[in-house]
């Protein structure tokens, strides 16, 4: 049974992979998530390492609830990757969009399971973090990428030309999971989806993106494995809901 479940957003706590084959055919517009990225590091032992201590400067450490499935390999993440993916494409509506959040390391393993799955790729959205720790005699990595897709030929439904390049700040004292998105970032992404539509995050973290779509009047389907982020996703959205 669903933590949440009411008529503007539904929270599952558990696996992923599990609950999505649950879900009906064609029953969510959109797909919206932010997946373990499995990354921070240029070697194995430092990808599966703490990610506390892999996302975070040593100055501006905090204290946040463990992330879980984030140590996977190359291989191993493409492959689950196009495991919930094609999960993903199966209970999206046809013109559905899929927009994944990753970084600069998985981006190649993103966008092969991306396509695996069965979704069209299409193109890339940059978000430039001003806050992105420098490099010493290097070029500073400000940005993170949404890899944007389609389940055939996708909708349209702003009648403005949106950026290719969101410039958001992350708000460090605000957020209540390592690496969650700004809500702002999420909802100029929501832009391009459909009005009053079902959004599908299957990794919900601290609720961010649910959030996103409770303000933007759309409904939200997130699931969550890990106990302690599902508690504070819930709270989150009861909240947002009341308010």
């Amino acid at each position: 049974m669903p933590i949440l479940d009411t008529d503007r957003a539904t929270l599952h706590h558990g696996d992923s992979l599990a609950i999505l084959r649950t879900l009906p055919d064609c029953s969510v517009d959109t797909v919206l998530t932010d997946p373990p990225y499995s990354s921070g590091g240029m070697t194995m032992g430092a990808r599966q390492a703490d990610p506390a201590k892999k996302y975070q400067q040593t100055r501006t450490k905090r204290s946040y609830p463990a992330m879980i499935g984030d140590n996977r390999d190359q291989r191993s993440f493409t492959l689950w990757a196009s495991l919930w993916l094609a999960e993903c494409w199966r209970v999206a509506v046809p013109g559905a969009r899929l927009m994944v959040f990753t970084d600069w390391r998985q981006l190649p393993a993103m966008t092969d399971a991306v396509q695996a799955a069965g979704w069209m790729w299409r193109g890339l959205v940059v978000w430039h973090k001003p806050s992105a720790r420098p490099v010493l005699g290097d070029f500073k990595r400000d940005a993170e990428f949404v890899v944007t897709a389609s389940k055939g030929k996708p909708g349209t439904f702003s009648r403005r030309c949106l950026p290719g390049v969101y410039r958001h700040n992350v708000n460090a004292a605000r957020k209540i999971h390592l690496t969650e998105k700004p809500v702002p970032l999420l909802v100029d992404l929501l832009e391009a989806t459909k009005p009053g539509g079902v959004v599908l995050d299957p990794f919900a973290g601290s609720g961010s993106t649910g959030e996103a779509c409770l303000s933007t009047g759309r409904r939200y389907i997130g699931i969550e494995l890990s106990q302690e982020y599902t508690a504070l996703a819930a709270d989150r959205l009861q909240k947002v809901m009341a308010a």
